[in-house]
């Protein structure tokens, strides 16, 4: 299997296209343990396949991992990582339609779910802090207790996601990433911002 990252950008295609996929291109240059995972739930089928095919080009052309969100057939097509929603199918499920060397990533908000999560790779566990992509979001956060009560639950490495900055990756040591949206894309250097979140990080353990 590839290596796990421990930074994964998270698309917001309300951003203008262009400045989306020169923000994802900056942060990708911020080393080899970031990846992005293409997520657009208000698209059509056939808007995030041509969503998908732009980011696996800038991707691609940075040898970085790209997960897509929720599709199996968009990820196939596009030779692309899985991300699996809560209300999706399990790993279990998908896992033997995938070509060797796929990677499955799972959402995770609650004890129940990371005991569903048999047979993936990697856990987005959220909402650790508010999301700062999701102003209007009401849901409790988990805060750094909740997050390590969750990934104790866990059979993979969990990253942290909602409202992740580096200074509150700090205050986590146990966390060994995060999933953000805002924190890089709209920084005045996404670059930078994912460095950052990287060193903010513990090492990776195992």
């Amino acid at each position: 299997m590839p290596p796990l990252p421990r930074l994964v950008v998270i698309t917001d295609w309300r951003l203008p296209r262009t400045r989306l996929l020169a923000a994802l291109g900056r942060a990708l240059e911020a080393g080899p343990d970031v990846a992005v995972q293409h997520r657009h739930p208000e698209a059509s089928g056939r808007l995030f396949l041509e969503e998908a095919r732009l980011v696996a080009d800038v991707c691609r052309a940075r040898g970085h991992a790209l997960f897509v969100n929720g599709r199996l057939d968009v990820a196939l097509l596009v030779g692309a990582h899985l991300h699996l929603p809560a209300s999706g199918p399990s790993p279990l499920d998908v896992r033997p339609h995938l070509p060797p060397g796929r990677l499955v990533s799972v959402a995770v908000h609650d004890a129940r779910e990371a005991e569903g999560a048999t047979g993936a790779d990697l856990a987005l566990v959220s909402p650790v802090f508010a999301p700062g992509s999701k102003p209007g979001d009401t849901r409790a956060t988990l805060g750094p207790e909740g997050f390590q009560a969750l990934a104790a639950r866990l059979p993979c490495p969990a990253l942290a996601l909602g409202g992740m900055t580096p200074g509150r990756a700090r205050g986590m040591p146990e966390v060994r990433g995060v999933a953000v949206i805002s924190a890089v894309l709209e920084a005045d250097d996404p670059r930078e911002a994912a460095l950052a979140l990287l060193d903010a990080c513990a090492a990776p353990r195992g």
